[in-house]
């Protein structure tokens, strides 16, 4: 990787939306409160995005209610291409530009075969699986399509797959360490498997990193 063609930047919110909508596999746009590009040789590469936790129950649990409005996730994360350290160094770059202090978290999709490997190498702390939770799965007859999320006749509770959740602290040294002597999730040792890649389709050059 030859970091001198690499440049991360802030980006407008309008500039992620042919990323994430065309490129990542939820195929819809988050709540997005700051958003980076990287740049190689001028030339926009890949995209990351912070925003607001969908849970404020979460937001509290994290570190208390002292930290609830400083928690952010890392909701989106999308590459061109699957090149070695792009990804830890993007993402690694955009935490130093992210307001002091907060809290970031963010989650590795199980059911996409995802560990998050990315955050261990930019030294988040995993702090195990995301809540066991149920989501109502039915046949909707005015779209004639299944419908998950969201409850018609007939639907069923199906498991929710749950997802690898880790944390990251910026701030100064004692910012960081106040946080972490407020964490009320338990620190643990790094999943570990084999990862899977994802092909969102060709309308945006091929990417091999999704998140």
């Amino acid at each position: 990787m030859d970091k001198t063609t690499l440049t991360v930047m802030p980006i407008k919110r309008a500039e992620t939306h042919n990323w994430l909508l065309q490129k990542h596999y939820a195929k819809r746009l988050p709540i997005i409160i700051y958003a980076f590009g990287l740049y190689d040789n001028l030339h926009l590469i890949g995209v990351c995005t912070y925003g607001l936790p969908p849970s404020r129950h979460l937001c509290i649990g994290i570190c208390g209610k002292d930290y609830a409005d400083n928690v952010l996730e890392l909701n989106r994360l999308v590459l061109q291409n699957n090149e070695k350290n792009y990804a830890s160094f993007f993402v690694s770059r955009t935490l130093k530009m992210l307001p002091d202090p907060s809290i970031v978290v963010s989650y590795a999709d199980t059911k996409m075969g995802h560990h998050g490997y990315i955050y261990q190498a930019c030294n988040f702390l995993y702090v195990g699986l995301s809540a066991a939770r149920k989501d109502p799965v039915g046949f909707d007859c005015t779209s004639g399509k299944h419908s998950r999320g969201k409850w018609v006749k007939g639907s069923e509770l199906v498991e929710r797959p749950r997802k690898h959740r880790y944390v990251y602290f910026v701030g100064s040294k004692k910012e960081r360490k106040k946080m972490l002597n407020d964490l009320n999730y338990k620190i643990q040792p790094y999943p570990k498997g084999q990862n899977e890649n994802y092909n969102a389709g060709d309308k945006l050059q091929v990417q091999g990193v999704l998140i």
